[in-house]
């Protein structure tokens, strides 16, 4: 009885290994293929592949702000915005609420770094002059 049983059951899986087998390298090699295209070599593509943080141009675009326009009074403005479309009791995404909250929370704290340096270079340039 049950080698009918095992042969049904390989029956099922040696064809899902094998299109698995093929279906990952090729994800892979078109995740390279478009991290090239957009200027990074296949090392960093590879690293941001497996890091799970947000970088700074990615909470920009999630945020649909520029590097000019990413004031703390524009982030906070399209935090709001953001929350509010997509809230759940709404039908919303709570997926996307919390990369709307990450990519808030990145930029919110460099701005923090910002006006810290910023404070540090103040008294250096005033004593310059």
């Amino acid at each position: 009885m049950a080698g009918p049983l095992v042969r049904l059951v390989l029956q099922m899986v040696v064809p899902l290994v094998a299109v698995l087998a093929r279906a990952l390298p090729a994800a892979y090699s078109q995740a390279l293929q478009n991290a090239r295209k957009a200027g990074m070599s296949g090392e960093e593509a590879a690293k941001n592949m497996m890091r799970k943080t947000l970088t700074k141009s990615e909470a920009l675009q999630i945020l649909n702000l520029s590097e000019q326009e990413a004031t703390a009074e524009a982030i906070q403005k399209q935090y709001e915005r953001y929350m509010a479309a997509n809230d759940i009791s709404k039908g919303g995404s709570f997926y996307l609420q919390s990369k709307v909250y990450r990519a808030k929370e990145l930029l919110d704290e460099f701005q923090r770094e910002k006006r810290m340096e910023e404070q540090q270079e103040a008294p250096k340039a005033s004593g310059k002059e």
